[in-house]
């Protein structure tokens, strides 16, 4: 049989010869490195038999597809353990995810991660004894047969969803234990020997509350030690950084309890962080030509019957009745948008029209996925729509672009960029014709090949309504968040029949950008206090200055300097406290202020005042003015773009 590699060379081999077979042909490198292989588009096991001549690519853990099944497999591995462990305990799923893995499981007496230990030294054991993954196909009925006779009835339930599909049913198994799986895996429990297991949640089965609650067990698996290890340093330190933990502790917002599950509550430091930005965000958008505007919280529901929401969205809402009529707490902020447009009749000169709101709105979100500031049911989106014309539209979508990197540079993030497209062997799923659809995306790309930017492109990433532009925020420990989004919509246009009168006089269909900038404002501040761990720039920062007399003689002096410092803008305290000045300036280096004056009494004789700067440590006493001038500059405000 003839196999090509990626070079497009190609060598002969004996019929029956494995992905591995091929890779100890390369190197004995590869062949110890190879997970899986790509064979002609398929992903296949490593021990697979090759069918037939073909294309091959051997994977390892550098691959994205080396990385999930490196993961997948030993999710596998865990439940195995566990059902050694705990007989009786029912499989749920347990896919990779990014960075790790996790397995569902309805166990019976699970004692919690106390019980990790064990199942980490049967893991080891399992991986020790060098199970192979072994693969088998079987009929419907005899899937159905060999899982129920195990009381797998969770299993059960996802063969009857394959009844009917009339795909092949393969399962996999090392030493005693078997999955139901499509695959592929690793060639066997040795690959798995860098993990660690990490934690424990509770999970509705098939994220459904009115479901079992199972016992989610989560963990992660690297190539090598050292890979695992500064993964785990990494998580440490992402834990330090936790929004949820931070904020609390800086006085910035307070989530659930007595106020609901997944709702926000911004304290007066917190809203000062919020005011700051949002205030930074109205400037730079009135420079950019965008027109602020605001709309209600709630609407009728036939406004979202319009827009679509309604049927694609619905169980994502809250609805309300009013003067005996239904309505909706809004989800979105584009319904209102496209009413200022329709308010009156729009010519081409009026384009491109561009309205930005940051406008609260309400979705509901299961419980189980409700994480802090990134996840709530009542957020502020910093929406904003372009109206404009077809020859407009690259040019505006480069302008978007330009803005949404803007706000990720001056912070320090780094990013990725993703075209996301429809999937064209599913068009109907999509609104718009597939030319229109080939029209747009030609658009887009031409957007950023234009701009130098580079980007991968999705298929099937598309929302129904448009092709997009997502650019992914890389923060200070290499993580990538959601950012900025920018949608095209086919949908909204045709829906709302909105037009404007060309030049010729006659009507025309508007084309209409959605994009959001910080996505949403919440979940970006979230962002902001993980990437800086807590310690914001100067200009965000609640109290920039705080004023430290030593004793009670320099408070008139102190208060002097506070009206100084308001003068010019700054944000100043004075903490006047009885305790010690080492406790009170311990006091503002855990709470993050990034500078500190402090008063004796030889500072007072001298008008002068003791600098210190949070993480810095003491600059030593100078004229005020000298101080002031330090301060100032650390506390500057990003320039407009």
């Amino acid at each position: 049989m003839r196999i090509i590699f990626p070079d497009s060379s190609v060598k002969e081999f004996e019929a029956g010869t494995t992905g591995l077979d091929v890779a100890e042909s390369v190197s004995p490198g590869l062949a110890r490195n190879a997970l899986l292989v790509r064979f002609e588009g398929e992903l296949l096991d490593l021990n697979t038999p090759l069918p037939s001549d073909g294309r091959i690519e051997i994977l390892t853990f550098r691959d994205e597809e080396g990385k999930k099944v490196l993961r997948h497999s030993c999710a596998h591995l865990l439940a195995g353990a566990v059902q050694k462990l705990f007989p009786g305990t029912k499989l749920g799923i347990g896919p990779s995810i990014e960075n790790g893995f996790y397995y569902d499981m309805d166990i019976h007496e699970f004692s919690g991660i106390s019980a990790f230990d064990a199942i980490s030294d049967e893991m080891k054991k399992q991986i020790k004894e060098d199970l192979p993954f072994i693969r088998r196909k079987m009929s419907f009925e005899d899937a159905y047969k060999l899982f129920s006779e195990r009381g797998e009835e969770y299993k059960l339930e996802l063969l009857e969803e394959l009844r009917d599909l009339g795909e092949e049913i393969s399962v996999y198994s090392h030493g005693d234990f078997i999955d139901l799986c499509r695959g592929p895996h690793v060639p066997s429990t040795k690959a798995l020997k860098h993990f660690e297991l990490l934690s424990v949640a509770g999970a509705y089965w098939r994220g459904d509350e009115k479901n079992e609650m199972l016992t989610r067990i989560y963990g992660s698996v690297f190539d090598s030690s050292k890979n695992l290890k500064a993964h785990l340093e990494m998580l440490e330190e992402a834990k330090k950084r936790d929004h949820r933990k931070l904020g609390p502790e800086l006085g910035l917002f307070i989530i659930g309890g007595d106020g609901g599950p997944g709702m926000v509550y911004w304290l007066p430091a917190g809203t000062i962080v919020r005011e700051e930005l949002e205030n930074h965000w109205k400037k730079a958008h009135a420079k950019a030509g965008y027109q602020l505007v605001n709309t209600p919280h709630i609407a009728p529901v036939e406004l979202w019957k319009t827009s679509g929401h309604y049927d694609y969205y619905r169980e994502n809402m809250y609805f309300l009745d009013v003067d005996k009529g239904e309505y909706a707490l809004k989800p979105m902020n584009c319904p209102g948008h496209i009413i200022i447009f329709k308010s009156s009749k729009r010519s081409y000169r009026e384009l491109p029209m561009r309205l930005a709101e940051l406008g609260m709105v309400y979705r509901y979100e299961k419980s189980g996925v409700l994480h802090g500031l990134m996840r709530v049911r009542g957020f502020t989106v910093d929406d904003g729509h372009i109206f404009c014309t077809e020859d407009q539209m690259v040019e505006e979508i480069q302008k978007v672009v330009r803005f949404a990197l803007y706000f990720l540079k001056i912070f320090d993030f780094g990013y990725k960029i993703e075209l996301s497209l429809m999937d064209p062997e599913d068009p109907d799923h999509y609104a718009g014709e597939p030319e229109e659809w080939n029209k747009v995306e030609s658009a887009l790309a031409k957007a950023l090949d234009e701009m130098g930017e580079d980007y991968r492109t999705v298929a099937g990433e598309a929302v129904f309504y448009g092709p997009k532009i997502d650019i992914k925020m890389k923060d200070a420990l290499g993580r990538f968040w959601q950012g900025p989004t920018i949608q095209f919509d086919f949908n909204i246009p045709d829906r709302f029949n909105l037009t404007y009168v060309g030049d010729d006089g006659q009507e025309h269909r508007v084309y209409m950008v959605h994009r959001a900038l910080f996505g949403s404002v919440e979940r970006f501040i979230g962002n902001l206090i993980e990437h800086y761990a807590g310690n914001l720039p100067g200009w965000l920062a609640p109290d920039q200055i705080v004023i430290l007399p030593i004793t009670s003689d320099q408070h008139e002096k102190a208060a002097e300097i506070a009206d100084v410092l308001e003068r010019v803008g700054l944000r100043c305290r004075i903490d006047s406290r009885s305790e010690t000045i080492g406790y009170r300036i311990r006091d503002a280096e855990t709470g993050k202020v990034p500078f500190m004056f402090i008063i004796g009494e030889r500072e007072m004789q001298s008008d002068r005042v003791a600098l210190r700067i949070h993480r810095e440590g003491d600059r030593g006493t100078m004229e005020i003015s000298e101080a002031l001038d330090i301060v100032l500059a650390g506390c500057k405000r990003p320039e407009l773009p």
